[in-house]
């Protein structure tokens, strides 16, 4: 059977074209700083679709998705082998909108480095007094520009998102702008309140958004894996400091520690990263991966 070539690579996912839908393949790489490392992750692709599956599923009520199917048999023929199965997603077709939608309803990271310097999380301004991995009194909605492979996204305002959308889809800029922003902050409310009762701490993460062939805005890519999100255990939950983690950024921590590594990670680091992953699936879903 002659090799299919993939229309679009990402970091992490290949998107192939199969008529009017796409066949999304969550590969077992990993990326850390938008920059795809050397490493593979083992089962980690399996993983992020099996998640965000059972994400788009919750979530269905406040707005539909892209999902057709996750079942091998419901894929074209050249992905019906043994090592395409559990990672492949069969997606509608989508006109993508140029928006990371990221929400924080903690302070950490880049955010919490911002807050110290000007009491600010990429122009909005926070109450006084926080600490670090505190959690917010609401969820911020704070979207970025979507940069290509090696770049870096770029922090932009609710107003500059509009412009970036009305330039994208004249007349339409400021709808889809408020569009996007609310889904954002329902999704994530639900869907970390639901995480909670189940012993994950949900403190930021990253939704897109595309038009489907009747205009109507769908969630799409991926949802609320440990690659798009910062997961923390409830237990041991302490502000003032850094968080455990269940996802990649036990990877970033790594190669800040170690830049001699040159984006080459032991197979320790790559054991722990897979079992971080595999407990967070196990907490959230109640299945054994």
């Amino acid at each position: 059977m002659e090799e299919l070539k993939p229309a679009k690579e990402g970091k992490v996912r290949e998107v192939y074209v199969d008529g009017d839908s796409i066949i999304m393949v969550a590969t077992d790489r990993i990326s850390a700083f938008d920059v795809i490392l050397k490493n593979k992750v083992t089962d980690k692709g399996a993983i992020l679709t099996r998640m965000s599956s059972f994400w788009f599923d919750l979530t269905k009520d406040i707005i539909p998705n892209h999902v057709v199917s996750t079942e091998l048999k419901d894929m074209p023929e050249y992905f019906q082998k043994p090592e395409y199965e559990g990672r492949v997603m069969k997606c509608k077709k989508l006109n993508m909108l140029p928006i990371e939608c990221i929400v924080r309803g903690y302070i950490t990271g880049s955010g919490w480095a911002s807050y110290k310097e000007n009491g600010t999380v990429c122009g909005i301004k926070l109450p006084e007094g926080l600490i670090e991995s505190d959690k917010l009194p609401e969820p911020i909605y704070t979207p970025s520009t979507k940069a290509e492979i090696g770049d870096h996204d770029e922090n932009i305002s609710f107003e500059q998102s509009i412009e970036v959308l009305e330039k994208a889809f004249p007349g339409k800029g400021e709808e889809y702008a408020t569009k996007i922003k609310d889904a954002t902050l329902n999704v994530y409310k639900k869907c970390a309140e639901y995480a909670l009762t189940k012993g994950i701490i949900i403190a930021d993460t990253k939704f897109e958004f595309g038009l489907d062939e009747n205009g109507e805005i769908v969630l799409a890519d991926e949802v609320l894996t440990p690659d798009s999100s910062r997961f923390w255990p409830v237990e041991g939950y302490k502000p003032g400091q850094g968080q455990p983690s269940f996802d990649k950024q036990f990877v970033r921590d790594y190669l800040k520690a170690h830049p001699e590594c040159n984006y080459d990670l032991p197979q320790e680091i790559i054991d722990k990263t897979v079992a971080k992953y595999k407990e967070a699936f196990k907490l959230l879903t109640g299945k054994d991966f």
